[in-house]
């Protein structure tokens, strides 16, 4: 497996998280990959062979070669079809709302086409981005794409940057009236802010830090122990860290740890 992360132009950082790829040859691509919230919407184009998506209902669908997906908010099961090559672009939990005109609330949990939610403009972006011979080509077409959506007026709420990078920096150990406190903004305008861009609360986006970084923990052997981790992440008990694990993983602690730890990881592995 050969992942890549890298960081975008910083004019557009305020939008894009990363950009990442993944290759795997059809030898060595698992069965079956759980992909875990991480409080960002991001677009995915398989250059190679594309996924399906295993339902909670237990039907299959044939995700598009170019889509978008929305915010997670449970396990989002997939599987390759045959060799993987792809490229994402990760935006920031505010950074897609300036480049649709879609509702973000339509895309919870779902994949959706470009062709289907975007104009023709977006169609030629995904075949530019299918013929480039690159990650670096990639990239340029991606920018130069994202440059010419975005308007002069176009810039970041700094409340929601502001009351986000705190979630972040406190690995989502804080309550909602200690983000309000630290960003100096009440509390109802913030969860006004987050539910225009974001499509999370501020308590889901804290919930998918703080368990995002208990998978870190377990992915690099930093804890041996799941009722450690769990007092480390501040939750009120062990108890209360496998309810939440499951929610966002759909198994337990002990029944994750392991090959699909990794690769549950893949889509949030620039820090």
């Amino acid at each position: 497996m050969k992942h890549q992360t890298y960081q975008p132009h910083s004019d557009l950082s305020a939008f894009v998280k990363w950009y990442w790829s993944l290759e795997i040859p059809a030898e060595d691509t698992p069965k079956r990959n759980t992909i875990i919230p991480d409080g960002s919407i991001k677009m995915i184009f398989h250059w190679a062979d594309t996924y399906k998506h295993h339902r909670d209902d237990g039907h299959e669908v044939l995700l598009p070669k170019s889509f978008v997906i929305g915010q997670l908010t449970k396990p989002y099961e997939v599987e390759p079809m045959w060799e993987t090559g792809t490229f994402i672009i990760c935006f920031q939990p505010n950074g897609f709302e300036p480049f649709t005109s879609v509702s973000i609330k339509e895309m919870e949990n779902t994949a959706i086409s470009i062709e289907r939610l975007f104009s023709e403009s977006w169609e030629k972006l995904s075949q530019s981005i299918h013929s480039a011979a690159n990650n670096q080509e990639r990239i340029e077409v991606a920018e130069a794409f994202l440059f010419k959506i975005l308007s002069d007026s176009a810039t970041t709420d700094r409340v929601l940057s502001s009351a986000i990078e705190t979630i972040k920096q406190s690995n989502g150990a804080l309550w909602v009236d200690e983000i309000s406190e630290k960003v100096r903004a009440n509390r109802r305008q913030i969860e006004r802010k987050f539910s225009n861009w974001v499509w999370l609360t501020p308590k889901q986006l804290s919930k998918i830090t703080r368990m995002q970084w208990a998978l870190k923990a377990l992915l690099i052997n930093d804890e041996d122990s799941f009722s450690r981790l769990a007092y480390k992440n501040q939750y009120h008990d062990q108890a209360h860290f496998n309810k939440d694990f499951k929610e966002f993983t759909g198994l337990t602690p002990k029944e994750f740890y392991g090959d699909d730890l990794k690769m549950s990881l893949i889509f949030e592995s620039e820090e």
